[in-house]
């Protein structure tokens, strides 16, 4: 038994973590060496490879409606919890206003996109279950961002602009790719060869281009190791987060590899929108960079853990 434990976890850093940071490490190196334009990248991803591979997921998923729902109160539940701690430990430590919106957002705020996505590729191997899964997952982190998560740093920065938050929100092509590949997977609509090729192109290369895109992001943010509130922000988004996941599941009866897709779900890194919206707004930026960096670097070891639990559902 403990061979293939040991069998298992060694299969999983080789076949899943390593190509992950290794794509991630020349990401990278390719920012420090030819200082790649990362807003390109970022529109790339976003307004591209990203709604492709979130409408294809959802197109050929093999998602019912009830799992759609059991998936939407598993998220709704999770990120309340995550607010009510992110919330009483701001409130414990005497956080002002800017720095507890800046603290939720690095606890709530992961990075389900250009690193959750991949993560659940490799894992699954391109599962359509889990893979429709990790986009729903995905467009509601979306959605949270460009709603409460800009929210708080308005309110607390006292602009309450919620005109742009609006609008913005109405930008985000990631609902909509979400939207319409449910519509179509109901609906059974065939794609035309000239629709599906590009959009299968986009959704292929979208491991490779987020996660190269993702080391060029966080190569920029210098290493401080003296911030006790990015330890804290850290521990609470990698460890107290999988806690909450696996929960939520056992709670909601959940078996399989939906089970399975939701506690890796919940195990991913601040994600780099907390860190834009940080600059964007001009609210706790040093602090906001160090949590995406930091928790990035230590989710080699929690999440390879992560998945070795998650296999036993």
């Amino acid at each position: 038994m403990k061979k293939e434990v040991e069998q298992m976890i060694a299969d999983i850093i080789l076949e899943v973590v390593l190509p992950v940071f290794l794509l991630i490490a020349v990401g990278s190196w390719m920012q420090k060496v030819f200082k790649l334009d990362l807003y390109t990248l970022a529109k790339i991803n976003f307004y591209c490879i990203t709604p492709a591979a979130v409408f294809m997921s959802m197109y050929h998923s093999d998602m019912s409606g009830e799992l759609l729902g059991t998936v939407t109160l598993f998220y709704a539940i999770y990120v309340i919890i995550l607010y009510i701690i992110g919330s009483v430990t701001a409130r414990t430590l005497r956080m002002s206003k800017g720095m507890k919106a800046a603290f939720n957002n690095s606890i709530m705020l992961d990075n389900a996109g250009n690193y959750g996505l991949p993560i659940n590729a490799l894992v699954f191997r391109g599962d359509p279950l889990a893979s429709s899964i990790q986009a729903l997952v995905m467009s509601l982190q979306a959605l949270l961002t460009f709603t409460y998560g800009v929210l708080s740093i308005q309110g607390a920065k006292l602009k309450g602009n919620y005109r742009a938050v609006i609008i913005g929100f109405l930008k985000m092509p990631v609902p909509y790719a979400l939207l319409l590949g449910i519509l179509l997977h109901m609906w059974n609509v065939p794609l035309p060869t000239f629709l599906s090729m590009p959009l299968t192109y986009a959704q292929q290369s979208m491991v490779a281009v987020a996660l190269l895109t993702l080391g060029a992001q966080i190569v920029k943010y210098p290493i401080r190791l003296y911030r006790l509130d990015v330890y804290i922000s850290t521990f609470l988004r990698l460890l107290i987060g999988p806690a909450i996941g696996i929960s939520i599941v056992l709670l909601l009866g959940m078996q399989g590899i939906a089970a399975q897709a939701l506690i890796i779900a919940s195990g991913m890194p601040t994600g780099v929108n907390a860190s834009i919206l940080a600059e964007e707004y001009d609210n706790e930026p040093d602090f906001a960079a160090q949590t995406v960096l930091i928790s990035t670097l230590l989710n080699i070891i929690t999440i390879t853990a992560l998945i070795s639990y998650a296999k036993t559902f």
